[in-house]
């Protein structure tokens, strides 16, 4: 599977490229939501544990684990219209359910990569955590509750579109 940025040559490629979607519906039925209405920075870190050593003989190597990426989305204004985010309310304000918090499906598109076909680069996260960590705001402002996520579970790669409607479709790639 070889992808390649689709921008043009000395021009960067937009942050709206890149997109972190959430499923409120099932595995084998997913409702994907985009993550970060109205959130105006968010990155993906990733942490590859790196450990530096060096030997006897004064040479350095370095070695790296797949990483673990997180993303902050602060402040999330909440918005009725916004489906996922009425889910993941639901989840921590009203129920608590920390486990279910801990097991939301979630999924990354790299609309800037794509194949020979167009397609974009996508990784599936079926196991991930979702954590709201806090709720408030200015007076006279909006009700914001930040958001955490830890991309989590096995990884599923493939690729997805998203439809003039805004319908995301994930496909994966079976190798």
């Amino acid at each position: 599977m070889t992808f390649t940025m689709k921008t043009t040559a000395g021009q960067t490629a937009d942050r709206k490229l890149y997109l972190c979607c959430g499923n409120s519906g099932t595995y084998d039925a997913p409702k994907w939501g985009k993550l970060g209405k109205r959130v105006e920075d968010s990155s993906a870190e990733m942490d590859w544990s790196e450990e530096t050593k060096q030997d006897i003989l004064g040479d350095t190597y370095t070695t790296m684990k797949k990483p673990v990426i997180s993303q902050a989305f602060e402040p999330c204004e909440l918005d009725s219209g916004d489906e996922y985010q009425q889910h993941v309310v639901q989840l921590a304000v009203v129920e608590q359910n920390a486990p279910a918090l801990c097991a939301q499906d979630l999924l990354r598109i790299h609309l800037y990569l794509t194949d020979e076909s167009g397609n974009a680069f996508a990784e599936r996260y079926p196991s991930s955590m979702v954590k709201p960590s806090g709720m408030g705001g200015e007076g006279g402002g909006p009700l914001t509750m930040p958001i955490d996520v830890t991309f989590g579970g096995t990884r599923e790669v493939g690729t997805a579109s998203v439809a003039a409607d805004g319908t995301i479709t994930f496909s994966k790639t079976t190798e």
